[in-house]
């Protein structure tokens, strides 16, 4: 591989990991919401949304190329961790696999924001 097409292949990896933890994020903060315990919640709930939507302005700068992709990067990587500690604290499945999303995100996005 030469180094264009594995920056591209970084960069579509990453975009996927992006739409992925948004679409987990989403689901989380919906399940969540409807939970007996939505007050308890609120936490998670905060941070799976501030989550999804770095998660879709981060993909979207990537698709366009953007010149701020990598400042973007560094950013959603840090409302992953958040995200992925804060949802991780929980026993349910659905904070479970928004956990484990966010943290593939966030290390791929790391990757990007250092490239």
């Amino acid at each position: 591989m030469t180094a264009t097409s594995t920056q591209s292949s970084n960069l579509d990896s990453c975009i996927q990991a992006c739409l992925d933890c948004l679409k987990d994020c989403e689901n989380c903060a919906t399940a969540c919401l409807n939970s007996d315990m939505v007050q308890m919640m609120s936490k998670c709930i905060e941070l799976c949304r501030d989550c999804s939507d770095t998660c879709d302005l981060c993909a979207r700068l990537m698709m366009r190329s953007s010149g701020i992709h990598a400042q973007m990067c560094s950013v959603c990587a840090e409302a992953c961790e958040r995200c992925a500690e804060e949802c991780g604290s929980h026993d349910s499945d659905h904070c479970k696999r928004c956990a484990e999303s966010c943290r593939r995100c966030a290390e791929s996005c790391r990757q990007m924001a250092t490239a």
